[in-house]
């Protein structure tokens, strides 16, 4: 799924890991692809049910004694560590490396995120894979126009181009902890955060890594004055496709609204 899980001996908890990073926002806004690295690590994590514990960086980048190389790098950083500190994220390693270039030009500048998270309870974690026939799936935050970046311009349009998808910290921190909050209470039957490709695309891989085999799902998306596109393939950030028993979905509606976030 997102993370990882393993126990730990001898114990009743367990460790969530994961490694996340997306050289083409970072190339297109460093400080937000900096940042967005850093939250989408968390929230793969969250959505497992872990508490982030620390993460360990790898930064790669061109040649840093070309000044926008140098710039790419320096803002990267600094995004990345705002939303450590936003999200409580102590940084404990990291490894740098610089001059990556072919017939002199630089890779995409591409910080990447290896994240530990701590399971309190390791019988009380989430995949990503729906359950059964006749679970509600709902969407935990809001659809935006952000198409920018995205792998569908790349895969079907051939472009990597726009600005990324934007990134309010305070809202991915509401959206985690709501996540963390829902699998300890027993409410999720699956959960899985919209990253690459956007809402259908993790629609399909939850369909896909079915906990029963692969399965089919019926969905209806509203467009809320969204283009087509943008509300099927958008990446806007702070999102997770989480599925529930019928019963139980009054009681996640009731601890989303208590975070502040929206449940669809």
């Amino acid at each position: 799924s997102d993370a990882a899980v393993i126990k730990v001996e001898g114990k009743n908890n367990g460790l969530a890991i994961t490694v996340d990073g997306n050289g083409r926002y970072a190339h297109l806004d460093p400080y937000t692809g900096g940042m967005i690295a850093v939250a989408e690590a968390a929230r793969n994590l969250a959505v497992t049910g872990a508490e982030p514990l620390g993460l360990t960086n790898g930064l790669n980048f061109g040649n840093p004694e070309k000044p926008e190389m140098y710039w790419q790098l320096q803002k990267a950083i600094e995004g990345m560590a705002a939303a450590c500190r936003a999200l409580e994220i102590p940084v404990v390693s990291g490894n740098v490396s610089l001059y990556n270039e072919i017939d002199g030009e630089a890779i995409f500048p591409t910080p990447i995120v290896g994240m530990v998270g701590l399971l309190p309870d390791i019988t009380k974690h989430a995949v990503q894979g729906f359950g059964s026939a006749g679970d509600v799936i709902v969407l935990l935050g809001s659809n935006d126009d952000e198409l920018g970046g995205s792998e569908y311009l790349y895969a079907l349009h051939g472009v990597e181009t726009g600005r990324p998808p934007r990134l309010d910290l305070e809202r991915e921190v509401r959206v985690q902890k709501l996540c963390r909050q829902a699998i300890a209470d027993g409410l999720l039957a699956s959960a899985h955060d919209v990253s690459d490709g956007g809402l259908l695309v993790a629609i399909a891989e939850s369909c896909l890594s079915g906990v029963n085999g692969p399965v089919g799902a019926k969905v209806k998306i509203d467009l809320s004055g969204l283009r087509r596109d943008s509300a099927y393939f958008g990446e806007t950030q702070s999102r997770a496709v989480v599925s529930v028993t019928p019963d139980k979905l009054t009681a996640l509606e009731k601890l989303a609204a208590g975070f502040g976030v929206p449940c669809t």
